[in-house]
């Protein structure tokens, strides 16, 4: 071989493997810059829209005359529950379930038209405010035109039969993500509606059911098309690594309904956030709530399962890491289990549950320490003489700070602190001033909170 050729070829191959490493290079910080929750998102609050329930009409434009209401909570995120058509052929109820899906690429013409749900995406950006639509990939109707079109991408039994993801299910059939031609089609699916609707992301059902792989591949394609938001219903942390923004606080929402119920303590929750840090990643986005369409209609309203703790249970999701949910109702006080087959409208209350939130979701946008992921700060928990009793936690981040004591009981606690730094806080909510002291005794009342600030709220 001619040595200068040689020379030359090795050369070219060494410039070729420093440019393919350098794009490598790029694609995976593109990736993970991308990945990440966007900065709108730092401080968002989201709420979950039941289109259904909502109005007296249950339409997509009854909704939209909300949005200002909405705006003036402090909704960031609105999450959209299943807007396409509803599968008949062994439905439920005489509406069925929104989460049988006979077309992934329409609107349901029981909600409108696909011109409304645009008018909706344009009305919820002019405020501000984003839209995800809740997405079933997991499974479809028995009725979608697919089962016939293309059987191969459905799952099947010993028989060969096609059959339910879980037997209680029977209203879905479940799919086949082996195959390569169903990822395509439920991929183009998503980014027809980024692509036609504008919206700004998905909340994906039963996340957990549908190979991790899709989702991160799905989730490099829509980026390509706008940055997008990913919710997933699951709790594993790999989803975050790839695929998601956010996932579900499962485990901590079975805590406080046993905490409300006497079953734990707020030592299991000193627990819980201890593992917590082993198991996230900082950065990693929780959604903590005490309800939403499935816990409110299978498992009982907030009352029923948290009874008088409910409203600290509340005010607790926003103290601690996470993005805080809002269901449709939650902030009027609803009370009843909305019917899922069914029409079932909300009734809207006056409540003082409204003015809290709103004081909640400006606390959350106004405070750094309580901002989401790196954005905002670290927890940590504040011991007690009565840490089983007492759960208090301080957060704080460029001198704005937060100190919270929830008594995670159903009696009276006085307390004190350990080892804490002298500081002269204020009531959020009262504005009166108060002096944070190791030692010093305080007292609350059964499940009564104390949220102390650098501030307090301004009306």
């Amino acid at each position: 071989m001619n040595t200068n050729k040689y020379t030359l070829f090795i050369l070219l191959l060494s410039i070729l493997s420093s440019i393919s490493c350098n794009n490598q290079q790029e694609s995976v910080e593109e990736k993970q810059t991308i990945i990440n929750p966007k900065e709108w998102s730092k401080n968002a609050i989201i709420y979950e829209v039941n289109i259904r329930q909502y109005t007296p009409e249950g339409t997509i434009n009854a909704f939209v005359e909300h949005l200002p209401t909405l705006d003036s909570l402090g909704v960031d995120i609105l999450w959209v529950m299943p807007i396409f058509p509803c599968g008949v052929k062994n439905s439920k109820g005489s509406m069925g379930s929104a989460y049988a899906v006979k077309d992934y690429r329409a609107v349901n013409p029981d909600y409108g038209s696909m011109d409304d749900l645009k008018n909706l995406v344009n009305k919820a950006h002019e405020l501000g405010m984003y839209v995800i639509l809740d997405w079933v990939a997991n499974h479809s109707a028995w009725d979608n035109p697919l089962i016939d079109e293309h059987p191969e991408w459905y799952s099947k039994d010993s028989l060969g039969n096609n059959h339910s993801p879980i037997p209680e299910w029977s209203d879905v059939v479940d799919l086949n993500y082996d195959n390569k031609e169903l990822r395509t089609y439920m991929l183009n699916s998503l980014k027809f509606w980024v692509e036609q609707a504008d919206v700004d992301g998905f909340r994906c059902d039963v996340a957990m059911m549908v190979p991790t792989d899709f989702w991160e591949n799905t989730r490099e394609e829509l980026d390509r098309i706008k940055p997008v938001f990913m919710l997933a219903e699951a709790e594993q942390p790999d989803l975050l690594i790839n695929a998601f923004d956010m996932n579900y606080g499962w485990e901590l929402y079975h805590i406080m309904n046993n905490i409300a119920q006497g079953k734990m303590n707020a030592t299991d929750l000193t627990i819980y956030f201890n593992k917590y840090d082993s198991v996230y990643q900082s950065n990693d986005y929780r959604m903590n709530f005490t309800t939403n369409h499935d816990e409110n209609s299978w498992n009982g309203t907030v009352k029923e399962r948290m009874g008088d703790a409910s409203e600290a249970m509340a005010v607790f999701t926003y103290m601690i890491p996470g993005m805080p949910l809002i269901y449709s109702g939650q902030e009027t006080g609803l009370d009843k289990r909305l019917a899922f087959f069914e029409k079932d409208t909300i009734q809207w209350n006056n409540s003082p549950l409204r003015a809290l939130y709103t004081q909640l979701n400006q606390l959350k946008k106004t405070n750094k320490a309580l901002w989401n992921g790196d954005n905002g700060a670290k927890m940590n928990q504040i011991h007690t003489n009565l840490d089983d009793k007492i759960f208090a936690l301080q957060r704080e981040k460029d001198n704005q700070v937060v100190i919270a004591f929830f008594n995670m009981s159903n009696e009276s606690q006085q307390f004190t602190l350990k080892e804490v730094e002298t500081k002269q806080l204020v009531n959020y909510f009262t504005g009166q001033e108060i002096s944070i002291e190791s030692n010093k005794e305080y007292s609350l009342a059964p499940w009564q909170y104390l949220i102390l600030t650098n501030q307090s709220y301004e009306n």
